[in-house]
């Protein structure tokens, strides 16, 4: 018998299909990381691990069952198909399962999307790039401890299956730096970090620029005072703005549209965002940290518009929320071993403005920027909104002193529809944005 996991996932999908299945699909992870940690100079955390993990998904009727095992060992295939079937015969019927019937037939790979990068640092290496990181973060003045210095390195590799025709195969490298420090003294210490994450190890930002950002952003961060309680203008900075899409990722999610629990569920359609705001999930950028050729039911990826120029064009749809919806599935089905596919929006991005974050608060005269948030009181079935935060005052449209221990409270819906975007998009992480101001946001301070 092959060893190929390929070969076996389809021997495994052949066993439950004659066991009884009506149908079924199996996925397949492996991951192997390597990673290390410094402290104050010294070697903290070595850490390596190689996992895999199998779940297999059977179908009888409207009946369907999911078990898991972490090693494709052919002699416990027939236990695992019997345990599923067993299990399937006795759940309710779900009248919207079933296999995507969009699922491609075929052989699907990652060609052309470049995501998998042959170099894999031993630990010397990222020895030295985690001691270079933390050695530029306590070098610069007021840093007075280190949280550690870091770096990993990653290679996965996903396989599906189904019953219907569909199997793809695609491996994704990953490497990663940071570091976090402390400025001050006593209570009145700070704390900050920077990091950086990519596909290929040539894209990796230098080591000892990660280490002084962190250690620039944690002195900043001195002496923080609370602003006042009141209406103000808000800046978020790209390491936060993120989080407002995966707001809106969360609202356009369709098993939340499905059930009636998103603020969004009656807007399709309809202008949620100002003219010329367009957000868009692309799963197929090439090295993306998120990126994959086809979805977790075997649908090829491919650009889904979410918001075009301000009006919400598409929820997020498997193949169990599209028939709930009524609507044809549109790949965004993410998958693990051990549960459904459920929908997901992993690539989601922002296309930047038409202004610079400078002339974007020029004409602040008193607001707030953002740089870290903290907890989460977010009300998916109203837009209600509410986050503890840290960043500076914009006096007079400029950054000025550092503040903390405050709350930005809104409404999601009135945030979405008064959000400006600046030029500086950067793709950094698996979601993106730019800059975001969003005006009259109330900030519970002193």
């Amino acid at each position: 018998m092959s060893t190929d996991p390929l070969d076996l996932l389809g021997t495994l999908i052949g066993k439950a299909r004659a066991a009884g299945a009506d149908a079924a699909d199996a996925v397949y992870m492996a991951r192997t990381t390597h990673g290390v940690q410094v402290r104050n100079g010294r070697t903290e955390d070595l850490e390596r691990s190689e996992t895999s993990d199998l779940g297999l998904r059977v179908f009888v009727g409207r009946r369907s069952a999911i078990v898991s095992a972490t090693s494709l060992d052919p002699e416990r295939f027939d236990p695992l198909v019997a345990q599923a079937l067993a299990m399937a015969r006795v759940v309710p019927e779900d009248p919207h399962s079933g296999l995507s019937p969009d699922a491609v037939q075929g052989f699907v790979d990652a060609a052309g999307m470049d995501l998998l990068d042959p170099a894999q640092p031993d630990t010397a290496a990222l020895l030295d790039r985690a001691r270079a990181a933390e050695d530029a973060a306590v070098s610069v003045a007021g840093v007075t401890n280190s949280n550690g210095g870091s770096a990993s390195s990653g290679l996965s590799d996903i396989i599906l299956m189904t019953s219907a025709g569909f199997s793809g195969r695609y491996a994704r490298s990953s490497h990663s730096v940071s570091a976090s420090v402390l400025a001050g003294q006593g209570t009145g210490m700070q704390r900050d970090y920077d990091y950086h994450a990519t596909v290929h190890l040539s894209d990796l930002d230098d080591p000892a620029k990660i280490g002084r950002s962190a250690g620039e952003k944690a002195v900043a961060r001195l002496n923080p005072t609370r602003p006042r309680t009141g209406s103000m203008a808000v800046v978020f900075d790209p390491r936060v703005s993120s989080s407002l899409l995966g707001h809106l990722a969360g609202a356009v999610n369709g098993s939340a549209i499905a059930r009636g629990t998103s603020f969004l569920k009656d807007r399709m359609g309809q202008r949620i965002m100002p003219a010329g705001i367009h957000i868009i999930d692309d799963p197929t950028q090439s090295r993306g940290l998120s990126a994959h050729p086809f979805d977790g039911e075997g649908m090829r990826a491919g650009e889904l518009v979410i918001v075009q120029d301000g009006v919400l064009m598409n929820w997020a749809l498997d193949s169990r929320s599209a028939r709930q919806v009524g609507l044809p599935g549109n790949g965004r089905a993410s998958r693990g071993t051990t549960a459904p596919p459920g929908p997901s929006l992993g690539s989601l991005y922002a296309r930047p403005g038409t202004v610079t974050p400078a002339a974007l608060m020029a004409d602040i005269a008193e607001g707030i920027y953002v740089t870290e948030l903290m907890g989460s009181a977010i009300n998916g079935l109203t837009g209600d909104y509410s986050r503890g935060a840290s960043g500076f005052m914009i006096r007079g449209g400029t950054l000025a002193e550092p503040v903390a221990e405050l709350t930005i409270a809104g409404n999601l819906n009135d945030m979405f529809a008064r959000m400006v975007l600046a030029d500086d998009l950067v793709f950094r992480r698996g979601i993106n944005a730019p800059t975001i101001r969003i005006d009259d946001l109330m900030i519970a301070g002193s």
